[in-house]
């Protein structure tokens, strides 16, 4: 994705789109599998893979270039915010290594060891993705009032 066509301060939106469309992605694949049709649920779950590390390239370019964004709303809100933050951001920090290791094992059959960790995996990669979206939100488009 040509990232410097978009502009930078697109990429938060870029950022959002990409989040929301993985939580989308991921709540399909996770349908899909409970349904047996583990075909569809194979390649959903590498478009959400693709679609989380195309977020992960954009949100990094974002941030190299302008850095961190601070939340400047008062009150209740602002704890709201940063309770959502710190909770995305812990859990967002593991959710590449959770999704490579559950990847990993289903591409190499190892469907027990598989389904083990993506019940970690898949609510804690979906909370992140949400969150994000939230964040995203707050951060962006919620106005104080005057």
């Amino acid at each position: 994705m040509p990232f410097a066509l978009l502009g930078v301060h697109n990429l938060p939106a870029v950022n959002a789109t990409l989040n929301g469309i993985a939580a989308v992605l991921l709540v399909i694949g996770y349908a899909l599998v409970r349904r047996g049709n583990i075909n569809a649920h194979h390649k959903v779950m590498l478009t959400a893979f693709a679609v989380s590390c195309l977020f992960l390239i954009s949100y990094l370019v974002y941030h190299y270039n302008a850095g961190s964004v601070k939340f400047d709303k008062p009150g209740a809100i602002r704890i709201i915010y940063l309770w959502i933050l710190g909770t995305h951001t812990i859990l967002a920090a593991a959710v590449p290594v959770l999704a490579i290791i559950t990847l990993r094992r289903a591409l190499k059959r190892q469907f027990g060891k598989h389904r083990a960790i993506a019940k970690w995996t898949l609510p804690i990669w979906l909370y992140v993705s949400v969150t994000g979206v939230i964040v995203y939100v707050l951060l962006y488009q919620v106005r104080p009032r005057l």
